[in-house]
């Protein structure tokens, strides 16, 4: 008799309040921006509440890129 197969859990990739990226990246709200309006940063999103958060998969991305260069 085979053995009941368990799903692995995969990580909800988590949503970041703007305030926390700020401080993680060591950078002002004017800075932000700056950046958002020359197409640089990670990709951020507006939530139904209107905040604005980005993915930590996409946060660890844009410094992984940030740490290359």
């Amino acid at each position: 008799m085979s053995t009941p197969t368990r799903r692995r859990r995969i990580p909800k990739d988590e949503l970041i309040p703007l305030p926390n990226v700020l401080d993680e990246l060591g950078i002002s709200r004017p800075t932000w921006y700056r950046w958002r309006n020359r197409g640089f940063g990670p990709e951020a999103r507006r939530t139904p509440s209107g905040r604005i958060c980005v993915r930590r998969s996409a946060l660890d991305a844009f410094k992984d890129e940030l740490e290359a260069a």
